[in-house]
């Protein structure tokens, strides 16, 4: 992963209640290490995105995007080492999201990272 990457700060009524930062990265870099088992799903509205939360404790730390569905978004504030990145942070205008959506979908190519 490089030194810099960037993440979103969607400001949909989601979203933005729970902080979520978002890093899409594709499939080919996501590696879920542990804890597969204590995931719940939740989808809503057009059932293409696929939020996995902790049974446990509740926390939403990756789903598969409906603006990427070739990859994962990861809360960027649920990575284990984050210090060793440097996160920039760009606005997402999430309330419009239809209009928004497209400018996500390359992040999730493997030639984005």
């Amino acid at each position: 992963m490089p030194a810099t990457v960037e993440a979103q700060a969607c400001n949909c009524s989601m979203c933005e209640r729970v902080g979520f930062i978002h890093l899409i990265v594709p499939q080919s870099r996501f590696r879920l290490l542990r804890g597969q088992d204590a995931l719940t799903h939740y989808r809503f509205n057009t059932g293409v995105a696929d939020h996995l939360f902790c049974s446990v404790c509740g926390v939403k730390s990756f789903y598969r995007p409906r603006s990427n569905p070739d990859g994962w978004s990861a809360n960027a504030r649920c990575l284990d080492e984050a210090d060793s990145l440097e996160i920039r942070i760009a606005p997402f205008d999430g309330r419009d999201w239809e209009a928004h959506a497209s400018v996500l979908a390359h992040l999730s190519r493997e030639d984005a990272h």
